[in-house]
């Protein structure tokens, strides 16, 4: 089973404004480790970046936060919807790295992470939530997010892939 980590708009434009407010450095734990267990086993770390409305998709502002560890071989996909899969290559790159389980995190629950995890489903992928890896600026919303909804912890990570 190939794997692949969806890493969605951990970017500076999004959460500097809000990092203490949302515990960003506690997801980012949960996403580093996961991460880097998913390339120790030879699968896919995918970054989604979130470039609508920028006017240059080089900007700084739009890039990823320097608590997110990023790796060379890590790839890269910008959108400008909230589901990653829509109107992106995301589907033919998971497609053309053989990936079937898609581990989703980051920002924001209600939007990008819940409208993926659903467009991942749609196009026959099994997606997953990490657990304490996605975020909100809305308290109640994480809870709700899971609910009915696969997850996994991170403790379970080293065992699969």
């Amino acid at each position: 089973m190939k794997i692949g980590f969806l890493i969605i708009d951990m970017q500076k434009n999004l959460l500097n404004d809000q990092k203490e407010v949302m515990n960003v450095d506690g997801a980012c734990e949960y996403i580093n480790y996961v991460a880097e267990k998913i390339r120790e086993k030879n699968n896919v770390v995918i970054h989604i970046q979130d470039v609508e409305g920028a006017s240059d998709i080089h900007d700084d502002s739009i890039s990823i936060i320097p608590e997110i560890k990023v790796e060379q071989e890590d790839i890269f996909i910008q959108k400008v919807h909230s589901n990653a899969f829509w109107e992106t290559e995301l589907e033919q790159v998971l497609r053309d790295q053989g990936i079937n389980l898609v581990i989703i995190a980051g920002f924001a629950a209600e939007h990008c992470v819940l409208f993926t995890y659903n467009g991942a489903m749609e196009r026959g992928f099994k997606p997953v939530i990490l657990q304490n890896g996605i975020l909100s600026t809305k308290s109640d919303v994480i809870t709700q997010t899971y609910r009915d909804r696969n997850i996994i912890s991170y403790s379970a990570i080293p065992f699969i892939g």
